[in-house]
């Protein structure tokens, strides 16, 4: 089965401020960069689609290529919001793939295991994403006053890459595009659909880079995970 990674790097990153996070310097690359690397080294790994701002298309292209990204299918223009920057770049995948992964921008820190764990799934199952059992105590609030706790059994933090069987992604997609409705992550979306989707273990150190608390993370754990990853 052939398999593509889509990257949806078309957002602001407001919560972090600045430059647009996928763009920021982490380890002589860019983060949206070390991200694509991490797809282009995995052997499982045929294909990668990256939406990105319409001002930055043709330099991405020419700059992914020029880091010796031989895996890259094209760079596609982003829409107004992720699941439109994601369609775009699923119906751009060639025809021989049979299994879509998306993975944000802002997480290069995704292990190779990760990645061969969740295609397996998606190959035997149809659908499958990275997630880590809450650990925190969970408790509802308003107006800043403490109330109930939330069992937090069988309660997950969702992560990426999440993949999908294309034929299904696609009709998913589709669908949701005829009647008007967006979802917050393809997860959301192929359960609206009526698939399961099935759980991967994911870990703590893939972590998405969205505040500046995070920013400072990252630039912790780069040393060393360049040296154990890259």
């Amino acid at each position: 089965m052939g398999v593509a990674v889509i990257i949806p790097a078309a957002g602001e990153g407001k919560r972090l401020g600045g430059h647009r996070k996928q763009f920021r310097a982490l380890g002589g690359l860019s983060v949206l960069e070390q991200t694509v690397m991490v797809f282009e080294r995995h052997p499982d790994i045929d294909h990668v689609v990256v939406a990105t701002p319409a001002d930055a298309v043709t330099l991405l292209d020419q700059e992914l290529r020029r880091i010796g990204t031989t895996k890259l299918w094209c760079v596609v223009e982003g829409g107004a919001s992720r699941q439109e920057s994601v369609y775009r770049a699923l119906v751009s995948i060639p025809d021989h793939v049979d299994v879509v992964l998306v993975h944000d921008a802002v997480r290069p820190f995704v292990s190779p295991h990760a990645i061969t764990e969740l295609v397996r799934s998606v190959q035997s199952e149809g659908a499958a994403a990275l997630a880590i059992p809450v650990s925190d105590t969970l408790r509802r609030a308003s107006n800043d006053v403490f109330g109930e706790t939330v069992p937090r059994v069988g309660m997950y933090r969702m992560q990426t890459p999440q993949g999908f069987r294309r034929q299904w992604f696609r009709e998913a997609h589709e669908k949701a595009r005829a009647e008007g409705l967006e979802w917050t992550d393809d997860v959301a979306l192929i359960q609206w659909a009526g698939r399961n989707v099935h759980c991967v273990p994911g870990s703590a150190e893939n972590v998405k880079i969205t505040t500046p608390s995070d920013w400072e993370r990252a630039q912790r754990m780069w040393p060393l995970w360049e040296r154990t990853h890259a």
